[in-house]
């Protein structure tokens, strides 16, 4: 199968001169957390919802609000770009590596596509337990922790995602697309002098997204691979009987299975 096959080509893309607030716009109104950057029609980065929370949450940005900042100014400027005839086993080893997740798709130097873990979710059908390729030790935060200690912990252990856990039970999920839309209500609507307050007082039960859809350790990859497809989350908090955190499962979980089908 070759990667024309699988890439999505209904692309949303910005001008690396879109402010900022625009391009969140953007992702919030089509659910995404990538947005590829062009400069006369050519590729030059991509942002993403990390770098956002980065630049948002920078002293060195303080007090300037999204609108204010352009794509060019968070975007990601080290990406590794396909084509549509590669082959999509030769993307399927670097699943799961450090480096951006969406990969563009340029022919004779133009964006033809786009490919994302998403995109490979429909061919993961084993019937494998997702209690057998879960991850057991997770990091999770509580309701009341400050959202800077979220985001310490997702940039420490280089993760996408995190259950917020209360009392073993998991009443919802923090990432970094959370984050960049809080801190930029902040910076919008927040005098500056109290700014700086109001992000290190920021509580995760602010921001976190809830309520937060689980799976049960008995369940498939093949079932899980569908529910995050419907609905376009990236990764499902693994429950036992009693309704508690047990793991987690990944789309780069499920993607990775690919490798051994």
């Amino acid at each position: 199968m070759q990667i024309k096959e699988i890439m999505t080509t209904d692309i949303i893309s910005v001008s690396k001169n879109e402010d900022l607030q625009h391009v969140m716009d953007l992702m919030k109104k089509h659910d995404i957390s990538k947005v590829p950057v062009l400069d006369g029609g050519q590729l030059v980065g991509i942002v993403t919802d990390n770098v956002i929370a980065d630049k948002l949450g920078s002293l060195r940005s303080r007090g300037v609000p999204a609108s204010h900042l352009h794509a060019s100014t968070v975007m990601d400027k080290n990406f590794e770009s396909i084509y549509p005839q590669m082959e999509v086993r030769e993307i399927l080893a670097t699943v799961g590596r450090p480096g951006l997740t969406m990969l563009p798709v340029l022919e004779n130097h133009v964006l033809v596509g786009v490919v994302t873990k998403a995109d490979l979710l429909p061919f993961v059908t084993v019937d494998r337990p997702v209690g057998d390729i879960m991850t057991g030790a997770v990091h999770t935060v509580k309701p009341e922790d400050r959202v800077v200690h979220a985001r310490h912990l997702l940039f420490t252990h280089d993760i996408a995602r995190l259950p917020v856990v209360e009392d073993g039970r998991v009443q919802g999920i923090l990432s970094d697309m959370e984050i960049a839309f809080a801190f930029a209500h902040i910076k919008r609507s927040i005098p500056l002098g109290q700014q700086n307050h109001r992000l290190r007082e920021l509580l995760v039960s602010d921001v976190m997204k809830k309520p937060a859809l689980v799976v049960g350790r008995e369940r498939t990859a093949g079932e899980a691979a569908a529910v995050m497809l419907d609905s376009n989350v990236g990764c499902l908090p693994v429950v036992d009987g009693h309704e508690t955190l047990a793991g987690i499962v990944t789309r780069t979980d499920l993607v990775r299975l690919l490798n051994t089908a």
